[in-house]
């Protein structure tokens, strides 16, 4: 097969969850003997060299006064370039990942099959981004989703949900997973107190970092571990058992990574309307080894009976109402680990694209 992989909006860079997926998706594509381009619709970027490798349809950032709209017109001009080029190279399958609506998206070749990636409910975590853009997503977002021939969602919980339900039936859920053989399994790190990590991204209501800094004011005898943050809303002064890291690179936070006793997700989906996700960092942190607590469902971890694995519920309260259970778990995972074998057949990535792809030919005439 010849795919296109589209991406709109945001450059994607060589490091990072999304793009590390990108990467791994592509390359097992191709030791299939597929043949794969992708396509990025992006702003302007200081270092373009640092991209991944892909055809570049860059838009201004610039803003001009008089309420000139020459971002969203030069965003519209990258985009149908990008089009162009899709009709001109006729791949024999589209796979585009979610983005908000942009003239002239409709405008995608009708003559071969558009697969969207499902990531997010996006009312809900539009609803989190201002009334605006809200109300804008409203609005169009039928336009994209009615290009679909097929969607792939990444939880059982985004496929079932109504927002979708009037758009195409040709749906299938892929979880997202890791290419388990390229990560490092981690000793057990030897501390005189448990280390919980946490990796995040600032300005993102669901993550719920502020619920940490309750956690390490009420179990003093734990070390919280915060990367991706040099900040927290609201809060001046940390408590002396919490470490703020800021953005770190793969090497630097697995420098931090391997000294924790165990990893925490997501801590306020629900803040999205949200009780299911399967978040990469997630998934490397059991690919380190690292015991997990999940205050939500994952896809793929969910009731699995693993003593390595926390499951707490996903409600405003559930870091402060089960600290104890937290704490004594810390303690408990001390010199363990989350074995490989348990999660190997769970989140490898191998047989999830091979399932994708299965889904990529059930579209070709």
């Amino acid at each position: 097969m010849k795919i296109a992989y589209v991406t709109l909006h945001w450059p994607r860079f060589n490091t990072g969850g999304v793009s590390n997926k990108i990467l791994h998706q592509i390359h097992l594509w191709e030791s299939q003997g597929n043949s794969i381009i992708a396509y990025m619709h992006l702003h302007t970027v200081e270092n373009p060299q640092d991209l991944l490798p892909a055809r570049y349809f860059f838009y201004s950032r610039k803003k001009f006064p008089l309420l000139i709209p020459y971002q969203e017109i030069s965003r519209s001009i990258a985009l149908l370039k990008l089009i162009n080029a899709l009709k001109k190279d006729q791949p024999d399958v589209i796979y585009l990942r979610w983005g908000m609506y942009t003239f002239p998206l409709q405008f995608l070749p009708k003559n071969m099959p558009i697969i969207i990636e499902i990531n997010t409910n996006d009312l809900h975590q539009h609803q989190l981004l201002g009334r605006i853009l809200s109300t804008y997503n409203k609005i169009t977002r039928s336009i994209t989703l009615s290009l679909a021939d097929g969607m792939v969602f990444i939880t059982n919980e985004l496929a079932d949900d109504p927002a979708f339900a009037r758009f195409t039936p040709q749906r299938v859920v892929i979880s997202n997973g890791i290419d388990l053989d390229e990560y490092p399994f981690f000793k057990a790190p030897k501390t005189d107190i448990p280390h919980l990590a946490f990796i995040g991204t600032p300005g993102l209501p669901w993550q719920g970092v502020e619920k940490l800094v309750d956690l390490a004011r009420l179990l003093p005898d734990i070390h919280v571990d915060i990367i991706g943050y040099d900040t927290i809303p609201e809060v001046d002064k940390m408590p002396s058992n919490l470490t703020l890291h800021g953005y770190l690179n793969q090497d630097a936070y697995r420098q931090v990574l391997v000294k924790a006793t165990a990893a925490i997700g997501t801590l306020s989906l629900y803040k999205k309307e949200m009780q299911e996700a399967a978040p990469l960092k997630i998934r490397e942190c059991a690919a380190y080894g690292i015991p997990l607590i999940l205050p939500y469902k994952d896809t793929d971890l969910h009731g699995q009976k693993c003593d390595a694995i926390l499951e707490l519920p996903n409600t405003e309260d559930n870091i402060t109402e089960n600290a104890q259970r937290i704490h004594d778990f810390l303690y408990r995972m001390q010199g363990r680990r989350l074995e490989r074998k348990i999660i190997y057949p769970l989140l490898d990535i191998k047989q999830k694209e091979l399932a994708r792809l299965n889904f990529f030919r059930s579209f070709i005439k």
